[in-house]
């Protein structure tokens, strides 16, 4: 995470929180058997004979990429280990068991031939550079530059001001600046900036009084359902977006600002639902909320930069159809900028969230490993997801998601479900049109990650707001 980000040391807090729940909910035996699992039922599946799944002509390829997709997913369900490991020995597994520079005797099959459907290794590597991972360092550089210029400070002050100083209004400001900070920051990062500058108004508020609950809680629910605005707002959307715009898939073309179009006005209305049920339920005592924003930051004329190559980017996003440049494009324009001025330094690259561009590269190399080696095209064929109503493979797939993304990293759960629903999609697109397509089954995924915050350890915002102390499981 970035160290230079207002509210920092709650992040801080929050990721040994993170690693003591874990080694609590973990202890060695447990985490002994957990870690048993996960590796002896891939093995099984590894081993058994390929009639066993019921997909005739399984090729020694698929059998192996199958089973270390089993092997994420259960890694990812029992958070023995940090999600973003698990990737990384995904992508790891893949190269040396399934791809074209495997290990040599994992080259060929049983008749002693080479195999023709072993997967590139450099489709494998490129999941780390993929154009959307660009996209999202685009958006870590922006971030950090707008806290070392002091524009998300200032930002926070000019969009709460309109909203005055009745308790209710600022209620809607904290969960509307919250939302649109978290289209463009990491809701992590967003949540501690915000929480920072309401800890001393939650101090102030009376103790008996059940308005800081809904104060505090405004602030998750703000970051979450805010980062569905955008593609860049939470690694689900990302993925997502790879799959529909695939060139040698879906290919569905949908840029930055057809993105917003869309998900924009629907976070406004599930912010606004959020708004009234938040005040419904936690009622102010003091009716009045008088808020304190100040910024140290000393002015340099390396801000304007900052704020010129902000704007300039942002507007780029927002008119990639009109422009013709991809929003990926796009996004590499704030890096060779702030980069050539001096305001992002080695040390700023040295601190970007790495851990959820690898997290992100192993969804996406799960995906190519699928289809690469033909286990996709088995799956369409073997799996009648066409003779399924198409409302219930919507529906079904999104509460099945919702569930566990409660549980288990909303990135996780999006990189175990859109691989396969993209193929489902793909073989029944002709029942979903009517419903919007596959987009809508595999955005529905996205969206359904975002909102599951019923638990503290859903999402890092709800950890960080449960930190401050006023706020009960029960509330969440």
């Amino acid at each position: 995470m970035f160290t230079m980000f207002h509210g920092f040391h709650l992040v801080e807090d929050y990721h040994r929180w993170k690693k003591a729940n874990r080694n609590k909910r973990n202890p060695i035996g447990i985490k002994a058997l957990k870690l048993f699992l996960a590796i002896a039922i891939p093995l099984f599946f590894w081993i058994a004979p390929s009639d066993m799944y019921g997909l005739p002509g399984l090729s020694p390829v698929e059998h192996r990429v199958l089973a270390i997709f089993v092997f994420a997913a259960l890694m990812w369900l029992f958070d023995a280990v940090p999600a973003w490991t698990t990737s990384l020995v995904v992508v790891v597994l893949l190269l040396f068991c399934t791809s074209n520079s495997a290990l040599w005797f994992f080259q060929y099959g049983p008749d002693g031939k080479k195999m023709d459907n072993l997967i590139n290794n450099t489709d494998i590597l490129h999941c780390f550079a993929d154009p959307t991972i660009m996209l999202f360092i685009g958006g870590f550089i922006i971030a950090i530059a707008a806290t070392k210029s002091g524009l998300d400070v200032k930002l926070a002050k000019v969009m709460l001001m309109p909203f005055g100083t009745k308790s209710e209004n600022v209620l809607l400001g904290f969960i509307l600046v919250t939302a649109i900070f978290s289209m463009f920051i990491s809701n992590t990062a967003t949540a501690a900036m915000m929480l920072t500058f309401l800890a001393p108004v939650l101090s102030a508020l009376p103790a008996d009084g059940k308005g800081k609950i809904g104060l505090a809680l405004a602030i998750p629910v703000g970051a979450n359902i805010g980062g569905m605005g955008t593609p860049i707002g939470t690694p689900p959307n990302a993925i997502a977006l790879k799959f529909l715009n695939d060139p040698n898939g879906m290919d569905l073309g949908i840029g930055f600002g057809k993105w917003m179009m869309v998900m924009v006005p629907l976070t406004l209305v599930l912010l606004f639902i959020a708004w009234l049920v938040l005040k419904k339920l936690f009622p102010f005592k003091q009716k009045e909320i008088h808020l304190q924003i100040e910024s140290n930051h000393s002015p340099h004329w390396k801000d304007k930069v900052v704020y010129a190559t902000f704007a300039v980017t942002i507007l780029l996003w927002l008119t990639d159809s009109i422009t013709g440049v991809n929003a990926n494009v796009v996004a590499m324009l704030p890096v060779a900028v702030l980069c050539m001025a001096g305001i992002i330094t080695k040390r700023d690259l040295e601190q970007l969230s790495w851990s959820i561009l690898w997290m992100i590269a192993g969804a996406f190399a799960l995906g190519v490993a699928m289809k690469e080696s033909g286990l996709a095209t088995h799956l369409i064929q073997s799996v009648p997801f066409a003779a399924w109503p198409p409302m219930i493979v919507i529906v079904g797939s999104g509460l099945l998601c919702y569930l566990m993304a409660n549980f288990i990293s909303h990135t996780a759960t999006a990189a175990l479900f859109i691989p396969i629903l993209a193929i489902a999609g793909g073989s029944m697109s002709d029942e979903l049109a009517p419903f919007g397509g596959v987009s809508t089954l595999l955005i529905g995924v996205a969206i359904c990650s975002s909102v599951a915050m019923v638990l503290p350890i859903s999402t890092p915002p709800n950890a960080l707001a449960d930190a401050t102390g006023f706020i009960k499981q029960k509330y969440m």
